[in-house]
């Protein structure tokens, strides 16, 4: 009897076996992007504004502790007069006492394109005097849900005597 057990075992181990490693799979979708994150302090088109800091919303956002809100333009190129394709929304944390680096927390929102309607939450350091930082992509929604990534940040323009900046965001993701 234990010879039929044991004959029997490989038959139904078999074709399990076969089916689970010939199932097909979902796949994720890789893809890579280059947006350009327009953040302005100061102007008509003033897109952040300091909410909390040691002197109140005067404190500059360069201090450790001061807190900023932020909806910026997100386009397709380095150029103020670009397509915009979205909004990065969320805060910035100047969270290095020393104060040469932000922690970040933003959405990026797409209102128009390809991806319109879908959204990647972006979080992590930004320790801005360094010319490439690394960031981390945590998650997503409509196109991008599931989403996981990274993204390099580099700063296209500064002027930090009018707080303005350029930022550009070359992001890889992995999604369905």
């Amino acid at each position: 009897m234990s010879n039929h057990l044991f004959l029997t075992i490989p038959l139904i181990a078999i074709p399990i076996l076969y089916w689970v490693y010939t199932y097909p799979k979902k796949k994720y979708k890789q893809t890579n992007l280059v947006l350009y994150v327009h953040d302005s302090l100061t102007g008509d088109d003033k897109s952040a504004m300091t909410v909390a800091g040691k002197d109140g919303p005067t404190t500059s956002i360069m201090h450790f502790g001061t807190l900023l809100a932020h909806d910026d333009p997100v386009t397709m190129g380095p150029d103020p007069g670009s397509k915009e394709v979205g909004r990065a929304q969320g805060m910035y944390i100047n969270s290095q006492l020393d104060g040469k680096a932000l922690y970040m927390t933003f959405s990026v929102m797409f209102t128009d394109g390809e991806y319109k309607g879908s959204t990647l939450e972006i979080q992590g350091a930004d320790p801005f005097v360094l010319k490439e930082r690394e960031f981390s992509v945590v998650s997503g929604t409509g196109c991008f849900r599931f989403v996981r990534g990274y993204g390099i940040m580099t700063t296209e323009f500064l002027d930090l005597q009018n707080m303005r900046a350029i930022i550009k965001l070359n992001i890889t993701v992995r999604h369905f």
